[in-house]
């Protein structure tokens, strides 16, 4: 039997080390749904967010010591995106009537299909729930996208984004809060 999955709220210590899973993870986890061309220009695109650890909204998960996964949700108007993807944007959505955002997801290719996403965007429902958003949105990625429709996001718009140099497809896909 195997050790259950842990998580905490991530720190900036955790920083270098959940940049380290997540460029692994855009390698690795896109392979066959990109072209290598798609998953190097998804890297501008795609990242870390600090500012998802500052406002205290991002999760390590963890099982046995080691870095299963990790994401989490905003209260900002940003869909996606690393620190270093232009367009960015800080303001703050009203839970009233704007959906809470699911952010930088990613699970280390050695914890793949093992629940860490599912427990991801139930920390993330149940945090935006807590502070009055009635609504989840997201930008999935095609490899992504069967995660999240098993968790009940529907799809809004297909798009593509080209920001790295190549089109990378993705999906803006929403859910109500349970």
């Amino acid at each position: 039997m195997s050790a259950e999955l842990t998580y905490r709220i991530a720190t900036l210590e955790d920083l270098p080390a959940l940049s380290a899973l997540m460029a692994e993870a855009i390698g690795e986890l896109q392979k066959g749904f990109l072209s290598p061309e798609q998953i190097e220009s998804s890297r501008m695109i795609m990242g870390l967010d600090s500012q998802l650890v500052a406002d205290g909204t991002y999760f390590v998960v963890e099982q046995d010591g080691a870095l299963a996964g990790c994401g989490g949700w905003s209260r900002r108007d940003t869909l996606y995106g690393g620190d270093h993807t232009p367009g960015r944007e800080p303001r703050l959505l009203d839970p009233a009537t704007e959906p809470a955002r699911v952010r930088a997801m990613y699970t280390s290719p050695a914890f793949a299909r093992r629940g860490v996403g599912r427990l991801i965007l139930a920390l993330c429902e149940a945090a935006a729930k807590a502070e009055g958003f009635r609504r989840l949105e997201l930008a999935a990625t095609l490899s992504g996208k069967p995660l999240y429709e098993a968790y009940g996001f529907e799809a809004i718009q297909a798009f593509e984004d080209d920001r790295g140099g190549v089109a990378v497809p993705l999906i803006r896909m929403g859910k109500r809060v349970d």
